[in-house]
């Protein structure tokens, strides 16, 4: 096209709610399961500002039969009356116009702090929703509009109803074309609602599911000194106290609870602000993390536990062992991304530094049998963290980790473009040769594993190095791990997963997966880690194959005759595969089924990698229990 062929007729301008349906991802981060469950995310972050602002105590949160979502609250009911501004309803405009809300006077009228920060939570929703209906209970009347992509049915209208109810009902059926999935998860949206539950303390939230009719009701009067409690329910906590502060400096509102454990090292730091969960952190997480790291180096040396001679305690020695809330209310947040994954506004670091400081050190200097406790813990975490650097700095002067030298059992690829290659993490030799000859040289390496990786959840990082199996899995990588850990020198931005559909792999993957969330975590939350789906059987008739990679395949294909049972392959490691087969099948870009790992929600990641890969026996016997009826391919 020529220049002169520019004019305004090339410009595109997208009117009302057409962005959202353009660019979904831009307002609510991705069209997947995440994505489906920020629309009630964005729904119930409305009724939480009722009940922060002190409005609302109650809400209910129902998960249709027909696959659609209702929030519930009681509190003022969105206006109604007609907006000065655009002419219309305040609900309708609330509903389907961008940014208009009761977010951004910060006066009596409004909200002082919001979760649904930037006012178009709402009018997102409906646009990606084929269908959503409101009701709002006010002034002994109840109101209505219906919605159709965004576009309202009609004007908001009376029902002729009357009651003594106020508040708001929001209920909404999400677009199946703008989604991977419009099917909820009861449990997901369950972890939310105690969240929130625990973060607004008194009110009381409802969770109903019409198709499994079941009802959970969360209420929390000790706030996030009860979240705490939970978190650690299953651990021994250093001491029974429980830190806490909640103090306003500034219109800022800092509130931290925290705990040491005793046997469980790994750092759980969760952190929210105006209710909604910060998974990157942000200013306020490095404001409590300052204060923290400061305060412990301070009490230390004059209790004398810290001597002259020795050097402070670092931020990563104090926060293993750590239990964490961090939780503040900001009038005007600044974000560094629409769906509010990390805090920027610079103001709340300082804030949340001098709260934290202020009141630890009193809590310390109170409970001086916990405060000793918990610097013990941290001297402890001090001298594994030196004997890890010891262990590295040994690695390294023998030309490991740096790069200098590859596993020999790593089959390179030749591209020296890390967006580019692939690095497969093979089960065995046998395997490992399968995938070496099946390969495309260009991109794909291979790295052979021998047997089960050490379980890295019950080691520390100084053991982790003197395993020879991960040891080469991290000079593969080029990273290097831990206080030296480099993003910029990955070698592979795919890092696949390829075990035996047996028992063993799934173990081999596990331990590989806990290895990974453990030490390598910004590589999963960046979608680096990828699991491979080999076939489970191979079936053959006239000359015809087909790969199958589930029984509910195998023998949907025999009841069509398609096949009969006399030919059926079952593949019980990928060793039995030939070259050909394995690139067709597990390795083809163009023709392989692969997928890949992300953390929906940390916490219960966490939970889940603790109860399955710690040394506790009881909780990982009762997981297994309750979920037996779940397995379908246990291959005994």
């Amino acid at each position: 096209m020529s220049a002169t062929s520019y004019d305004s007729s090339n410009i595109q301008v997208l009117e009302w709610l057409e962005p959202v349906r353009k660019r979904p991802w831009m307002y609510i981060g991705s069209t997947d399961e995440r994505g489906l469950h920020h629309l009630v995310w964005e729904i119930v972050d409305n009724s939480i500002d009722e009940a922060m602002a002190g409005h609302a105590r109650n809400i209910i949160v129902t998960m249709h039969a027909d696959g659609s979502v209702s929030v519930e609250d009681d509190g003022r009911g969105i206006p109604v009356d007609i907006h000065a501004k655009t002419g219309k309803s305040a609900l309708e405009t609330v509903m389907t116009v961008l940014h208009a809300g009761g977010k951004f006077g910060g006066d009596e009228s409004g909200y002082k702090v919001s979760g649904g920060l930037h006012g178009v939570g709402a009018s997102v929703v409906n646009a990606l929703s084929t269908k959503m209906q409101v009701w709002v209970h006010k002034g002994g009347k109840v109101y209505t509009q219906s919605y159709k992509i965004g576009v309202p049915d009609g004007q908001v209208a009376e029902t002729g109803e009357k009651t003594d109810k106020h508040g708001t009902i929001v209920r909404f059926w999400p677009d199946a074309t703008m989604f991977t999935t419009v099917t909820f998860d009861y449990d997901t949206i369950k972890t939310r609602l105690r969240q929130q539950a625990y973060l607004t303390k008194g009110i009381t939230i409802t969770l109903l599911d019409e198709f499994a009719d079941t009802k959970y009701r969360f209420f929390f009067e000790g706030g996030i000194e009860s979240y705490v409690h939970y978190l650690n329910r299953a651990v021994d906590p250093v001491a029974d106290e429980v830190f806490y502060v909640e103090k306003q400096i500034d219109h800022v509102a800092v509130e931290v609870a925290l705990q040491y454990k005793k046997d469980d090292y790994n750092e759980k730091t969760i952190s929210f602000v105006n209710n909604v969960i910060t998974p990157e952190g942000g200013t306020h997480v490095v404001g409590f993390k300052m204060a923290l790291t400061r305060t412990i180096n301070k009490y230390a040396r004059e209790q004398e536990i810290l001597k002259e001679k020795d050097q402070n305690l670092t931020n990563e020695d104090v926060v293993e062992w750590l239990t964490a809330i961090v939780s503040v209310k900001v009038p005007e947040p600044q974000f560094e991304w629409q769906t509010k994954w990390k805090l920027g506004t610079p103001e709340v670091k300082w804030i949340t530094d001098r709260v934290m400081g202020e009141a630890f050190y009193d809590f310390l200097a109170e409970n001086p049998k916990a405060g000793r406790q918990i610097i013990e813990k941290c001297l402890l975490a001090a001298r594994a963290r030196a004997a890890a650097r010891n262990a590295r700095d040994t690695i390294i002067r023998k030309g490991a980790l740096e790069g200098s030298g590859l596993p020999g059992k790593l089959a390179d690829c030749s591209s020296k473009d890390p967006s580019k290659c692939e690095l497969y993490i093979v089960e065995g030799d046998s395997a490992g040769g399968s995938a070496k000859q099946g390969r495309n040289r260009e991109f794909q390496a291979i790295l052979p594993l021998r047997g089960k990786i050490l379980n890295t959840e019950q080691a520390r990082l100084d053991k982790v190095f003197a395993n020879g199996e991960i040891k080469n899995l991290i000079i593969g990588l080029g990273t290097s791990i831990g206080e030296s850990f480099d993003y910029g020198r990955l070698r592979y931005h795919r890092i696949v997963i390829m075990t035996d559909a047996d028992v063993d792999g799934a173990h081999i993957r596990t331990l590989l997966l806990t290895f990974f969330f453990r030490y390598f975590r910004p590589l999963v939350e960046n979608g680096h880690i990828f699991i491979a789906n080999p076939p489970l059987y191979k079936l053959s008739k006239w000359k015809q194959t087909w790969y199958v990679y589930s029984d509910a395949q195998k023998e949907a294909l025999i009841a069509e005759e398609w096949v009969t049972t006399e030919w059926i392959q079952r593949y019980k490691g990928l060793g039995e595969m030939n070259p050909d087969q394995l690139w067709e099948t597990t390795m083809d870009p163009d023709q392989r089924k692969m997928f890949r790992v992300s953390i929906e929600d940390a916490e219960k990641a966490d939970e889940v990698f603790r109860i399955l890969m710690g040394e506790d026996v009881a909780p990982r016997k009762h997981f297994i229990q309750t979920r037996a009826k779940q397995v379908t391919n246990l291959d005994v």
